[in-house]
C-alpha cells in the first residue's frame, strides 16, 4: 500500500510543499523520515560557511536585498564606518559599512540574494 503525505518544509528560510510516499511492506510501515533527517544537515551546510571565515565581528544584512557590489578586496584592512559593500533593496543602493576596525572576510559574493540577518562579512 502506498500513501502520500504532503508536508511543508522550510529550508534556509524558504518554504516548500513536499509530497512524501509512505510505503507498507510485509505489514511493516516504512517512511522517508530517516532519509529526510540525514538530508537536513546537507541543506544547512551553506549556512555554516560564515563560521568557517573566522572569529570577529559579524556584519549582518539589515533587510532583504541583492549584493550589488563589494567595495573593498577580501582581506583588506578597513576602518569603522567605512563602506564595504552595496546592498540593493527596492531599487535603492544602500552602503553597508564596517562595524569596527580590522580585516574583512566576505561571507557573500556579488550578485547574491540575502535575507534580513544573514551574515554578509566578518571583520577580525
Amino acid at each position: 500500500m502506498v500513501k502520500n503525505m504532503d508536508l511543508l518544509v522550510t529550508v534556509n528560510g524558504k518554504q516548500f510543499n513536499v509530497s512524501v510516499e509512505v510505503l507498507k511492506a510485509d505489514n511493516a510501515e516504512v517512511s522517508a523520515a530517516p532519509a529526510a533527517a540525514t538530508a537536513a544537515p546537507k541543506a544547512e551546510a551553506p549556512k555554516a560557511a560564515p563560521k568557517a571565515i573566522g572569529a570577529g565581528e559579524k556584519i549582518t544584512s539589515p533587510f532583504p536585498g541583492l549584493i550589488k557590489n563589494l567595495l573593498v578586496a577580501e582581506g583588506a584592512s578597513v576602518k569603522k564606518d567605512q563602506p564595504v559593500m552595496v546592498l540593493e533593496a527596492m531599487k535603492m543602493d544602500n552602503e553597508i559599512t564596517a562595524t569596527c576596525d580590522g580585516k574583512v572576510s566576505f561571507a557573500v559574493a556579488k550578485g547574491a540574494n540575502v535575507q534580513t540577518g544573514d551574515v554578509l562579512a566578518v571583520i577580525g
